[in-house]
């Protein structure tokens, strides 16, 4: 075995275990922390990593441990719902787009390059301008902002399809744009498509920290790492800590997902030089 392949699948392992271990926690953290994520505890407020508290607690006395396993649930739920709010626009409009061609592809795509003008953080701050912050408007604020991206990927892939001999013929034979979309061309971009999901995801991940960060996403008392992270910061000299392990939990999260996304797309890459 190649070089090629061996860090292919290095790739995978590793981010599929990073991704785990994030699921993982999320998942335990729904039946157990090892104290209330929202319990106050002034007594013990910005106590140092211990056998008490591994990773300390907060100015309120919360556990950080506590507060960053249920913050990873936050943050798996939001970014799932907003991915799925991207791809539920986006695959559908990227395929309709390759499929009819012309002005209605014209207009789609044009329409994704508008979108493109407002990042996720204006579209939160418009959002939050209606119905208020909180894990909604992140959840749509990002959807909004994957879904063109996502749009752009399908459309790219699909075209590939359209333009081979078997979707030609299955044309040529009478069968509609449509029966030829679900029976040839989404089965065959369905890889490409879970590449750029996994991808998506955490960039999903990142931006619902920065969003949290400022303020616009989940609202106290819901853990979150981005407001953890602002939090903390007032004490980065006195108490570290505070910044250093959500930052690391949103590192691992992140470079867990990239990995497998960058390993998934190696794998396909390696497939499609060995068929040729």
């Amino acid at each position: 075995m190649g070089k090629g392949p061996v860090l292919t699948n290095l790739r995978i392992l590793l981010g599929g275990g990073l991704t785990v271990l994030v699921i993982l926690t999320a998942l335990v953290a729904l039946v157990w922390t090892p104290y209330a994520p929202t319990a106050i505890d002034i007594l013990h407020r910005l106590a140092a990593p211990s056998g008490l508290h591994p990773f300390g607690t907060d100015a309120f006395g919360r556990d950080t441990l506590s507060m960053i396993m249920a913050g990873a649930e936050n943050s798996i739920i939001v970014s799932l719902a907003a991915v799925a709010i991207g791809a539920a626009l986006g695959i559908p409009a990227g395929l309709l787009a390759a499929a009819r061609g012309g002005w209605t592809e014209e207009l789609l795509m044009r329409g994704a390059d508008l979108t493109f003008a407002f990042p996720a953080l204006l579209t939160a701050v418009m959002i939050t301008a209606l119905r208020g912050p909180g894990a909604y408007t992140v959840m749509i604020a990002i959807g909004v902002f994957t879904a063109p991206v996502l749009a752009r990927v399908t459309r790219t892939a699909a075209g590939v399809i359209w333009v081979q001999d078997y979707a030609r013929a299955a044309r040529a034979l009478g069968r509609g744009r449509g029966a030829v979309t679900r029976v040839h061309i989404l089965p065959n971009i369905l890889s490409v498509l879970t590449v750029q999901i996994t991808i998506q995801l955490s960039l999903a991940i990142l931006a619902e920290a920065g969003l949290s960060f400022v303020g616009l996403g989940a609202q106290p008392p819901a853990p979150s790492w981005g407001r953890m992270l602002n939090e903390g910061q007032t004490y980065i000299y006195t108490a570290p800590f505070l910044t250093l392990f959500p930052g690391m939990a949103i590192a691992v999260a992140v470079l867990g997902l990239n990995m497998l996304g960058d390993g998934l797309r190696d794998a396909m890459d390696l497939r499609r030089r060995r068929r040729a």
